[in-house]
């Protein structure tokens, strides 16, 4: 393992004394980003402002370059390690050009007074977040996403080692989110950054960290690579997920079954019944579905949605015995519906029970599903 520039030993922290999380072990490495993830108020933020020595800790140790952060002074640190929290700055008269030369601050002295090289940063990191176009644009007018994408430019200038960041996507739409992640990527493979935040989507720290620390119960849960943290049953734990399910595979989450004898059969396939799933857990109309082999694309959204699911072997055509209690569950149901595409080879055979459905005069067609 690759020395970490900023790490906790045994860190314990809180407010005034008072413990919120202990066991905090952990080690933020050139070109890795890690990712804290948890509960709302397990205390996330409280250990990112520790390891900006924002917070002291209550007890433990954070190590900058192998010195105890306590030992440093905010300029030492500034040089080092910037940070982009949850607290909105409000400054007055300030351009967002402006605002992203503050973090040439550590560079300028008291004075505050910005070299030509200074300029060429910030003027970079503006570029590098695309957000030159607001530089001369009042800080305090733009929307809540652009000052997200300012700030990051801002962390940039400093030319930290270290960018820790709190929740960093709240403010962003799905496009600047992709955006925002991957410039980190970007920053962490080519500057060999380390980086530390801590996000609410998770589907989006499964795919963009190196590293995944889960805070629950006062206490880091866990810690691994995301192919260990978001396996099996796990994030559903960590969250308390009482009504509904998440699918570490996919990284999504469903809403919990609608109960009751299914009224609705669906044929889908590939993925293709999906949208069929959710629309009539939507409507509260119970379902069952198949036949699925067990690798099919539907299989993990019908399994969290469907009340009952016929299933088959993977890697194999569709059996005649599956259909058969496909047909008997089907003849429980009101209606049949299709949602598949077509078949193919391997699900050949589902199309007996669109024939028994149209000979029975339950076959419904997908887009009469709303008369239901």
């Amino acid at each position: 393992m690759a020395e970490a520039i900023l790490r906790s030993d045994s860190l314990i922290v809180g407010y005034g004394g008072n413990p919120v999380i202990s066991g905090i072990d952990l080690g933020a490495e050139a070109g890795k980003i890690l990712t804290l993830i948890g509960p709302n108020g397990a205390g996330k933020s409280t250990i990112l402002k520790t390891l900006i020595k924002q917070l002291p800790p209550v007890s433990g140790a954070v190590y900058l370059d192998g010195q105890e952060l306590g030992t440093l002074k905010a300029r030492d640190i500034a040089l080092k390690v910037s940070a982009v929290l949850t607290g909105r700055p409000n400054p007055e008269l300030m351009t967002c050009g402006d605002v992203v030369a503050t973090g040439r601050y550590p560079y300028t002295g008291r004075l505050g007074i910005l070299s030509d090289h200074d300029r060429e940063v910030a003027a970079e990191s503006m570029e590098l977040v695309q957000v030159t176009e607001l530089k001369d644009r009042d800080f305090n007018r733009i929307s809540d996403g652009q000052r997200q994408r300012v700030l990051l430019a801002r962390a940039i200038c400093q030319e930290p080692r270290v960018l820790i960041m709190d929740e960093p996507t709240s403010f962003l739409d799905i496009r600047h989110k992709l955006d925002f992640l991957y410039l980190l990527r970007k920053l962490v493979l080519e500057r060999q950054l380390a980086i530390v935040l801590s996000l609410h989507e998770l589907e989006l720290a499964q795919r963009f960290s190196d590293t995944v620390l889960c805070v629950r119960g006062g206490k880091v849960d866990r810690i691994g690579p995301p192919e260990e943290i978001f396996r099996g049953n796990y994030i559903a734990e960590l969250y308390g997920v009482e009504h509904g399910s998440y699918n570490a595979e996919l990284g999504c989450v469903e809403t919990e079954a609608v109960q009751g004898t299914p009224r609705v059969f669906v044929v889908g396939g590939g993925g293709s019944g999906i949208p069929t799933y959710r629309l009539l857990q939507r409507r509260g109309i119970p379902f069952a579905a198949g036949v699925l082999p067990l690798n099919d694309a539907d299989l993990p959204i019908a399994m969290a949605l469907a009340t009952e699911v016929v299933t088959d072997k993977a890697f194999e055509p569709v059996s005649a015995e599956a259909v058969s209690k496909a047909l008997a569950l089907a003849e429980k149901c009101e209606k049949v519906v299709c949602a598949a595409e077509g078949f193919g080879t391997m699900t050949a055979e589902n199309r007996r029970i669109l024939t028994w459905a149209e000979e029975m005069g339950k076959l419904l067609p997908l887009e009469a599903l709303n008369t239901l």
